[in-house]
């Protein structure tokens, strides 16, 4: 299991994308809000920041996440990684229901982040001293 925990931290953070961009959808709908257009009413511009931010938030993550896996931090890699995981699901309830209630997501998943970013940075770093 814990070697393939960051290939089903990917996999959630798929899923996860196919549910912001759904959420977005059915809000584009309901609303009315014809494309192109990214605004109109407030709770389709929320799911719509939703799924951006999300997805701005995931291209700096998996990068991390895999280079923190390659570089022998395999299980807390998907441990981290399951923090992101939490804390996007957590930002996006919270800011579909209250833009202001978005914070604490926002963080813990910074939060998983950060921890990938360190592990991929010492792991690299390692692996440059030793040749």
């Amino acid at each position: 299991m814990t070697q393939n925990l960051p290939a089903l931290v990917t996999l959630l953070t798929v899923l996860l994308q196919f549910g912001t961009m759904w959420v977005v959808g059915h809000a584009r709908g309901k609303y009315r809000i014809q494309a192109p257009a990214i605004s109109g009413h407030p709770v389709f511009e929320r799911a719509y920041r939703v799924q951006m931010n999300t997805l701005e938030n995931t291209v700096m993550f998996l990068p991390t996440l895999w280079l923190a896996a390659h570089y022998g931090y395999v299980f807390w890699a998907g441990v981290a990684g399951l923090v992101w995981v939490l804390g996007r699901v957590w930002y996006a309830i919270a800011y579909l229901g209250d833009a202001g209630k978005r914070g604490g997501g926002y963080m813990v998943g910074m939060v998983g982040w950060a921890a990938t970013l360190v592990m991929a940075a010492l792991g690299l770093g390692r692996a440059l001293l030793a040749g």
